[in-house]
This record gives structure tokens, sequence and C-alpha cells, in this order.
């Protein structure tokens, strides 16, 4: 671990799993909370420098870039390894980590002035909140971690980073590798489990909670947080809804209705989750989406020709699979895929379900894997309304030939990103955040910067 710009081993440890395997192959530290203590020490010390002058801050987030994007061949395998996307996905992940260190190194930060007349100058600035507790998942352990990294540091805030259990290693040695580029004590990474979490988000030394995960697991964090008010961001699950309207062409949005569904293996909160289909269209839209399915080379990541990999840990390849035989036990039809794939590993079929509605649990739950619900429906209106009647409301997306009509159609959704004729647009000056039981807060762009300060007016007399 890193607590303090140093090495901080610990004599308890746990295993980390290769999902492609099953097996353990690597240890990381658990994190005692003596040390977790010395790291919000380090965090709360270094911060009375760090607050102070941001074109070091903005320098030192360039620093951070310039480190990721050599560090390549040392974290993508790591992360392969431990999360089980395919190798070129992981390079895309560690480079997208330095894309967002780039873009809050170079945002304007410029105060408002709400007020410059004979009576008064009022200017409206943004102040660091203090240390920032942040708890990352496993889908995406690094650019996830980057996307609180960057803003919070600067604007001016120190962190204390926990990755998942299940994929710590990377950000482990992120931490390692970034010892020379940040002053002691801004950036501390600890490992462990959910108790470690618990301890976090407790911890009186911690002024905001940023976290990534499930549902269930963020309202524990908003409980936690409240006694002590700790500003808390919360990005949560999502059930994304992706609606073709009735005059697209399958042929030409299924390639993008699979890599939206399927991408990281369908571990991914914004991914497609679940897709309605005019029923007129419903057979060749299936049948596109078949295809596609049966020719996506399922793999080790290690391997060069794998395009999906495994799901990343057991319980998780336990759900998806007790959700595929729950739909075909309601008389769904898996018209790819359908099980999970003999041998090693948590690997899953890409599958592909139809005859199913709203009520089957893989149309209104989270899956968060490799296998997607087809539904048919007769009119428009009704299926809006089925779209949104979830307490999800991450994101969504609309498909025509007619973008004008789809946007009008996209508005209507409930959720923080209404994409139309696309899905998993994401870039770091896009705000990201979740209506309903998807989140609190946004993270990116200048809105996620906001986030982690306070708001601070300054009112001067003339």
């Amino acid at each position: 671990m890193t607590v303090g710009g140093s090495t901080a081993p610990s004599e308890a440890t746990f295993g980390v799993i290769n999902p492609a395997t099953g097996e353990v192959f690597a240890h990381a530290p658990q994190c005692t909370k003596q040390q977790l203590d010395a790291a919000f020490e380090a965090a709360t010390k270094a911060q009375i420098e760090w607050k102070t002058d941001e074109a070091l801050r903005r320098e030192a987030l360039l620093k951070v870039a310039g480190v990721l994007m050599s560090a390549g061949d040392v974290l993508n395998p790591i992360i392969t390894a431990e999360q089980g996307k395919p190798l070129s996905q992981s390079a895309i992940e560690t480079m997208g980590s330095a894309l967002w260190c780039h873009y809050y190194a170079n945002l304007d930060t410029t105060a408002q002035v709400i007020q410059d007349d004979e009576h008064a100058y009022v200017e409206v600035q943004r102040r660091p909140i203090g240390v920032v507790a942040a708890i990352t998942p496993w889908n995406f352990p690094l650019i996830l971690a980057f996307w609180k990294i960057a803003p919070a540091l600067l604007a001016g805030n120190t962190i204390v980073l926990k990755p998942s259990p299940f994929t710590p290693l990377s950000s482990l040695k992120m931490g390692e590798l970034l010892r020379d580029a940040l002053p002691d004590g801004v950036l501390n990474v600890v490992s462990g489990g959910d108790e470690l979490g618990a301890w976090m988000t407790q911890h009186p030394l911690a002024r905001k909670v940023s976290f990534t995960g499930s549902v269930q697991t963020g309202k524990k964090v908003a409980i936690s947080a409240a006694p002590d008010l700790k500003r808390v961001t919360l990005e949560l699950g999502g059930n994304d809804p992706a609606i073709i309207l009735d005059d697209a062409d399958p042929h030409v949005v299924g390639k993008a209705l699979f890599d939206a569904a399927f991408a990281n293996n369908g571990q991914v909160c914004s991914a497609i989750k679940r897709v309605y289909v005019p029923e007129a269209l419903h057979d060749e839209v299936v049948e596109v989406l078949v295809s596609h399915a049966n020719a996506a080379k399922v793999g080790d990541g290690m391997l060069a020709d794998s395009e999906l990999g495994p799901i990343n840990n057991r319980p998780q390849f336990e759900r998806v699979k007790e959700l595929v035989i729950d739909a075909l036990n309601q008389g769904a039809t898996a018209a790819a895929g359908g099980k999970a794939v003999d041998g090693s590993g948590y690997f899953f079929e890409p599958t592909i379900l139809t005859g199913l509605s709203d009520g089957t649990r893989i149309v209104d739950e989270e899956q968060f894997g490799p296998a997607l619900p087809v539904v048919s429906y007769r009119h428009l209106d009704e299926v809006i309304d089925r779209a949104n009647a979830t307490h999800f409301g991450l994101s969504g997306s609309v498909w025509s030939a007619d973008a004008d009509r789809a946007t009008q159609v996209a508005t209507r959704l409930e959720c923080g990103t209404a994409w139309v004729n696309t899905h998993l647009a994401l870039a770091p000056h896009q705000p990201f955040g979740g209506f309903k039981w998807s989140g609190l807060g946004v993270e990116n762009g200048s809105w996620g910067l906001a986030s982690f300060t306070e708001i601070q007016v300054v009112h001067r007399k003339r």
C-alpha cells in the first residue's frame, strides 16, 4: 500500500483471483485500522500545503498523466489478470486514465462574478472540501479511480483510495508508480474488504465520500456518512433501456447495440441492459444480435484474439447464471448462448434472450453480465412508460433513422444520460450521474469538479 508517500506493508493479506482460471494468483495487503488512520492523517497533513497552490496541482496532474502513459506495459497485464478484460481494453483504460488527468489539468476554474456595481463586488469561489475517501469498483479499477482522483486533486483535496478487493492490484501498483509525481500524502492507496470500506466512510478525518458500486452498498455508504454530514457522491447501478423505433434499420444499429450491451462483457453500469423492439422488427433485430453473439471470441484476456473475457468474480458469475436460468424457466428462449462455458474460470456464453417481458427478473434487475433480454412492444407511449418503470435511472438510448424524432423520445426517459443512435459515449467533459436509485451527484466535467468543492461567497462592499 501507499501511505504518506511510502510503502505500507501488512502482515495480513488476502487472495486475488484470476477470473480466467478461478484460482488465486496473487495476494494483496489487508489494511489495519492503524494503517487507515495513518493514511487519513497523512492526507490531512498534506492538504494544508496542497490546497494553496493551484499551479502546482495542475503540473502534478500532467506528471501523473505522463507516468500513466508510459506505464502501460506494467499496468495493463495487471488489470487483465485481476479483472479479466482483454489486454487491448486494459490499455484503453490506462490511456483513458491519463486523458482524465490531462482534461482536469487544463480545466478553467475562474471564479464567477455575480455582482460588480457601485454597491458591492461579489464573487462565488470554489474551495476544497478536505480529505476524500474514494471507493472504487472492480469493473474498471483504474479509470473509475481517476474519475475521482483527477477532479479531487485539482480542487485541492487529498485522497485515501480503496479499490475493490476483487481488483486491488492495479490501484496498488498505480499508487506506487505515482509516489514521485505527487507530494507525500496527497494520494494514499489502501486495500481490504467491506470492513475497510465501512471504516473509511465513518472516519472522522474524511470530509467527502465518493463511491462507485452497487445500490445496496451505496445506501449503506450514505447512512454511514450521514452522522458526520460528510459530502457524498454515489455512482450506483443501472438498468439501461435501448428503445428501437419502427423506422430503424436492424442491420445499421445491430452492431452498435451489441457492442454497447456486451462492452467489458456486460460489466458496465451504463451498458444496455434491455432492448425494446417493435414487434415488426423483433425477429430481424434478434437475428443481427445473435450473429454478433455467435461470432464473439470468448477467452482469456491475455490471448490476443479474445474479445470477451470472463465475468470478474464468482458471486457475479453465479448471479448471471441465476438470472438466465430464471428467465428460461419463465419461458424465455436463448437465441444465442444461455449457459456457462465448460472449463475453468468464470466464462459465460454471450447470451441473447427472447420471449420474455417486464416482470422477469433479468428485465427488471441489473444483470451486469453477458446476457441481454430483447423485449417486443406495440405502442411508443407504452414502451416509454415501461422503460421508466424502474428504480434505476442511469442512462438509456433511442435508435431511429430520424434523429430528431429519436431525440424527442430520448428526452422522455427518466435517466441521467439519454443517448440518440449511440450508447456508452462517455468523455471527461461530459457529466455522468443518475436519477432515482442510480446515484447522488455527478462525476466528470466542471460539474464533477464542483462536487469536490464547497461554495464560498466573497462579498466586498464598495
